[in-house]
Order: C-alpha cells, then structure tokens, then sequence
C-alpha cells in the first residue's frame, strides 16, 4: 500500500515552519502536521489568508491536537523575510518546510531584482534557511530537517550562470526548470556541508508529482492565456492526484524516521506523476557539485545570507 498521512508518527512537541502554507501542498501539509499534534508556524505572504487557510484546518479537524500560528513571509522580499526571522528570534524549530513558489508565469521582478521565479522558489528559501539556521538546533540530537520542495520539471533544467534573471531572454518553462533545479541542487549541497561540520540534521528534496493545485492555474491566469488555463483545469480534475496525496512527500521527509538526508522522495506511481513516496534519482545535472558550489557562491552574494558551515568533504550525495 506504501506510505500513507496514517503512518506519521506524533508531532507533539515539534515546531514546524510551513512556508506557502495557507494553500495547495502547504496548507495540506500543515493539516496533517496539526492532526499529528505538530505546532506548525504558517509563514504566508498574505496574513489574511493565512488566517483563514488556519480557520479552514481548525473547522476540519475535529479536535485539533497541534498548534498553528500564522506569520508573515513574503519569498519575494528579503526584508520580508529577515523580519520574519527577527520576529522568531530564537524560538525553536524542529523542521523547515521550503514549499512556497510560483511556477511558469510572465516574467517579472522581486522587490530586490531578481527574476521572480528563481527568486521565489530558490534565493528566498535560501536566504530564510540561512536565517534560521541557528534556530534549528544543528548540533543536538533533535533530528532537524530542512525539506525543500522542487518538481519533476528540474529534469529539464540548466542554471544559465551569465543569465539567471533571464533578462536577455525569458521562457517561463526554462526559468521555473531553473528555479526547480537549483532547489534540488541546493537541498543537497546543504546536505553535504552538514554532513562535513558533523551536524545531526538532514536536508532532503522532495517533489509531489502532479498535484492538483492552483499553481498549475495562477500563471495562465497571469498572463491572460485563457485556453492554457482551462487545460490546466481539466489536467488537474482528469489527470492529477489530489493535494492531499502531493503532499505525502513533504510529510514523509519531514516526519518518517527513515527518510535519509540527502535524498529525493517523490510519488512511485505511473511516470513518478502520483502515489505513496519513495526515493528516486534526480537529474544528472542535479549531482553535478561544481554546479551546486557555484550556485551556493552565487546565491550568498545575490542575498547577503551566509551560513555558519564548511565547505563539502569528499562524500558524494548518491542516488
């Protein structure tokens, strides 16, 4: 049958950090988190629907045994998120969950300049990792994890290094492929210099397949493409799995005591589209660790984030 939301272990006692969660694999993610007795911290760029995304999992739940508290966070603003960090302080955390994003949608810039989908879905949640580092409790044995959230698309990205912005040329497929792949890259170059500073912490990729949500419509809708979207539509009723079930591998790296750090979990059904998790390989390009060294230099200038941690030993992430 696999891995199922009924295989999570209690959560009591551990704080999460849902990023993107007031809707999509966030907000289902931060369900079953609560369910489990987690207390999860809703970093949403919209209060409001944060709030209301947090109504929505304490009318569903029955009895609620975790905690939800709703902060602002906008991946698209450094301020945004370092005053996000500032206001945790030193509050412990027991798991980061990078989820937010945007995906395919017409070119436009972040409050700092960059493109918006590699700014979003990579130089933010590098920079908001970076931040709370320290917050994570590295050094213990408290098993803390940082799962990052890419897509099978990453299989059909390049970091193009002298255009990252994608200001001479832009295709939103090849800037969300890049966006996905620096995820993974990211999730295991952190992987790597963990494992060299000797820390009790993991950092895993992970992708949901096709999920149903409203990211498949927001850049349709953005960019006034009206037959895209409704293909979009009848794709997410006819082909996709539900939320629920695309966000069973965001559960399984952050919950499942075997998930092993430096790996990529994904659904193990038709064509890794849907199904219960199960660790795959990633791109090539993905292994590729001069690529992640560079993009890891690149990505600490682009946001002023440093970490605390050597550069990568020998060892390799595997497939």
């Amino acid at each position: 049958m696999g891995w199922t939301a009924a295989d999570i272990p209690d959560q009591y006692g551990r704080t999460f950090v849902v990023t993107g969660a007031n809707s999509g694999l966030g907000l289902e993610t931060t369900r079953e988190l609560a369910r489990k007795g987690a207390t999860v911290i809703m970093a949403c760029r919209s209060v409001e629907r944060g709030e209301e995304a947090a109504d929505d999992v304490r009318d569903d739940l029955s009895r609620l045994e975790g905690d939800l508290r709703v902060e602002q966070c906008d991946l698209a603003s450094l301020d945004s998120i370092r005053e996000f960090t500032t206001r945790l302080g030193d509050e412990r955390l027991d798991v980061l969950v990078n989820n937010a994003g945007v995906m395919a949608v017409p070119r436009t810039e972040t409050e700092d300049g960059f493109e918006t989908q590699f700014g979003v879905d990579h130089l933010g949640h590098f920079a908001l990792t970076g931040l709370l580092l320290d917050n994570l409790h590295l050094d213990d044995e408290a098993d803390s994890r940082i799962v990052t959230v890419s897509s099978a698309v990453h299989e059909s990205g390049d970091i193009d290094f002298d255009d990252l912005h994608h200001e001479e040329s832009y295709d939103r497929w090849e800037a969300y492929g890049q966006a996905k792949l620096a995820n993974v890259l990211f999730a295991y170059e952190l992987e790597r210099r963990l494992l060299t500073a000797d820390l009790n912490a993991k950092s895993i990729a992970v992708h949901p397949g096709y999920a149903a949500t409203q990211l498949q419509i927001r850049g349709p809708e953005q960019s006034g493409d009206r037959l895209r979207k409704l293909a979009s539509r009848i794709a997410n009723t006819l082909v996709a799995q539900s939320a629920e079930r695309g966000a069973l591998p965001l559960l399984y790296a952050g919950t499942a005591p075997d998930a092993e750090g430096g790996a990529y979990y994904g659904p193990g059904g038709l064509a890794n589209m849907r199904g219960t998790p199960e660790r795959q390989a990633s791109s090539d390009r993905s292994y590729d660790r001069e690529m992640a060294r560079r993009l890891w230099d690149v990505s600490r200038e682009l946001t002023g984030v440093t970490y605390d941690l050597p550069r990568p030993a020998a060892e390799r992430v595997s497939s």
